[in-house]
């Protein structure tokens, strides 16, 4: 198979880039090698908590220099979606700043009166009021959205319910189900080549889940690295029906792909 030329790169952060907070070998001197080389990139998360200037300053603590225009976000992508959608529209929002920021630049209102949707993401203070709420728009007709189908996010005391979780549950209230934004949906990867005027024949993602990262990577129709630094290990590729185009220990195994 010809080996395609990489102009430009998406990599998830997360199992990537950093874990629990510190850095991943190679990381910084990966995401150096882009910006000297002036490679157009984003970094992707599901993460939207975050904003991308809090998500930048989290990086840098742990010694990884990512520009704050370089990071996008389920977030990000949940509002250019619904902006496509219903321009100019309204959302009851369940999450924080990154979601709710997103949605404001976006050009929506968040209103829990007839709202055209219901927008839920991640948080770590999920309300039994704001997800009754919830149900009761949606079951008054506010379409169903959520930011990525995460079922548990990390913590130091161990795992947390996330975004996946609580959307489970609102489903079982109502019927509906919710459509998702995030990762492993290709429409985040369409949106981040957009962002930075990529083409999929000529980008690569990088990712340590083989059922978020790779598989949407492949679907977005991108050159695909899993590195064993995250959640997938090599035993596990082959349980999948698909596979990357490349499996590497680590990013630093990529600073000379650049």
């Amino acid at each position: 198979m010809t080996e395609r030329k990489i102009e430009c790169w998406l990599t998830d952060m997360d199992g990537v880039l950093v874990h629990e907070g510190e850095a991943i070998d190679g990381a910084a001197e990966f995401i150096d090698a882009l910006r000297e080389k002036k490679r157009r990139f984003l970094v992707l998360t599901n993460n939207s908590i975050f904003t991308p200037r809090d998500l930048a300053a989290r990086l840098a603590t742990s010694g990884v220099e990512v520009p704050e225009e370089s990071i996008w976000t389920s977030a990000l992508a949940t509002a250019t979606f619904l902006a496509e959608q219903v321009p100019g529209g309204s959302a009851y929002v369940i999450g924080e700043a990154g979601l709710t920021t997103a949605l404001h630049e976006a050009g929506y209102t968040l209103t829990d009166t007839g709202p055209d949707y219901v927008v839920l993401g991640e948080t770590r203070t999920y309300s039994f009021e704001a997800i009754t709420k919830a149900v009761r728009l949606i079951k008054g007709g506010a379409r169903f959205i959520a930011t990525n189908p995460d079922t548990t996010g990390p913590s130091p005391e161990g795992p947390l319910p996330a975004t996946g979780s609580v959307a489970a549950m609102i489903t079982a209230a109502t019927g509906r189900s919710p459509y998702y934004v995030g990762k492993p949906n290709p429409m985040m990867f369409r949106s981040a080549l957009n962002r930075i005027e990529a083409h999929s024949e000529t980008t690569a993602m990088i990712g340590d889940r083989m059922d978020t990262d790779i598989v949407a990577g492949i679907e977005a129709g991108l050159e695909t690295f899993l590195v064993l630094t995250g959640t997938t290990v090599e035993d596990e590729v082959d349980e999948h029906p698909f596979r990357p185009s490349h499996v590497v220990e680590s990013v630093a195994d990529l600073v000379d792909r650049v």
